[in-house]
């Protein structure tokens, strides 16, 4: 028991990485395939060895002679695929999951002025540097800013309204947001910022989601409840958008996020932004989640509320499970220049929009801009890029 006579055993973390997927609903398969249903992944009619395929008595031996290719060389089995065509075509019984956007490409949020510059290693830029970072962010197609977090400091606010009037006065095709906890008074200096910009700013107002926070808080239901209805009520007051961060999502229980879920859809939210705070989840994980919040606010009336995903780099798996929140069907990914950040980083941005080119996401990005955007985030951050970056590394432009 804790001094006060808590129990530290409620701030055991839920894991969405063992999640149960619904009735109806199964678990991704590697290779980026939803299982068919059932199940079953032998053929049909054919039952799985109990305890699994068991080699000869005596192991396996191989002919005399060695083996032997067959003449003409080895031959797929008849009606197989092509070698070509492997990842072009599911198996029967299976759908990929879409990554073709059609009409409305996945849209990414570029970080790198607000969680980026949160790392301990990283320099907050001259002012001069963050505006040759804006006019980079929008030369790669990036469609949303974060501007900081205004509330922290006369720098940071200052910086935003500067940042804001670039964008407005330069007509850079970047929608603007800014980052405040869930408390009216955060909420107010992102609707200054606004007002000297004369442009709107959606709130992205964060509060931690997971019992880890929780218990060192000393928060309850009934606290996040109210904190999530002051800062909406604050934006609405404002004539501003609202986002609800739900920090630490991937390791919240789902009785938890229920009640964030719900307090945000009684405040006007227009978005939900579930965040891998520490980089934890899978992308089995990914998409359990993502499927959870689907179901909730269908259940709550609100499917025209949004999804973003924001995730970090902790286990080296910040670009799959940005990746897979896309496939999964979120609107806005969030990611940062360099993959800069907090620990060991967010979501690589420039990777992010090169693969989401490539998956037909998003319309494809000229290498050069990405390079340039590489090096404008360099400049700015006073961080090298890496020799064997796979985009803009030294030892990668010159083969």
């Amino acid at each position: 028991m804790s001094p006060d006579g808590r129990d530290p055993g409620a701030a055991a973390p839920f894991d969405w990485n063992r999640a149960e997927p619904a009735p109806g609903e199964h678990p991704p398969r590697p290779g980026g395939r939803l299982s068919p249903p059932g199940g079953q992944l032998s053929p049909p009619g054919v039952q799985p060895r109990p305890g699994g395929l068991q080699p000869p008595r005596g192991g396996l031996q191989a002919p005399r002679g060695g083996l032997q290719a067959p003449r003409g060389g080895l031959q797929p089995p008849p009606g197989s695929l092509a070698p070509d065509a492997w990842g072009a075509a599911p198996a029967e019984g299976e759908a990929w999951l879409p990554f073709d956007r059609g009409a409305r490409p996945v849209e990414v949020l570029d970080e790198t002025l607000r969680d980026g510059i949160q790392g301990v290693s990283i320099v907050n830029p001259p002012r001069a540097r963050k505006i040759e970072l804006l006019h980079a962010m929008a030369s790669v197609g990036v469609d949303v800013v974060n501007l900081g977090m205004p509330a922290t400091g006369p720098r940071q606010f200052d910086d935003a309204c500067l940042l804001a009037r670039e964008i407005v006065a330069s007509r850079l095709p970047l929608g603007l947001t800014a980052a405040a906890r869930t408390l009216a008074a955060d909420v107010d200096e992102v609707a200054r910022v606004a007002e000297r910009a004369g442009a709107p700013i959606m709130v992205y107002a964060f509060i931690g989601s997971s019992p880890i926070r929780h218990f060192v808080e000393g928060w309850g239901p009934d606290f996040l409840a109210r904190s999530v209805d002051e800062a909406g009520r604050a934006a609405a007051a404002a004539g501003l958008p609202f986002c609800l961060v739900a920090e630490d999502a991937t390791r919240s229980p789902p009785d938890m996020l229920r009640t964030l879920f719900r307090a945000a859809v009684d405040a006007g939210a227009a978005r939900l932004c579930l965040c891998d705070t520490t980089g934890h989840v899978t992308p089995p994980g990914v998409e359990a989640l993502v499927a959870f919040a689907r179901r909730e606010l269908g259940a709550l009336g609100a499917t025209g509320i949004e999804l973003d995903w924001h995730g970090h780099n902790d286990r080296g798996l910040g670009l799959a499970a940005a990746l897979w929140a896309v496939a999964s069907g979120v609107e806005r990914v969030h990611a940062t220049a360099l993959g800069v950040g907090e620990r060991t980083g967010n979501t690589c941005l420039e990777l992010l929009v090169d693969n989401l080119g490539r998956l037909g996401a998003r319309p494809p990005v000229p290498r050069e801009r990405l390079v340039a955007y590489c090096a404008a985030a360099s400049r700015a951050l006073a961080w090298p890029v890496a020799p064997d970056h796979p985009i803009a590394g030294a030892l990668t432009r010159q083969g």
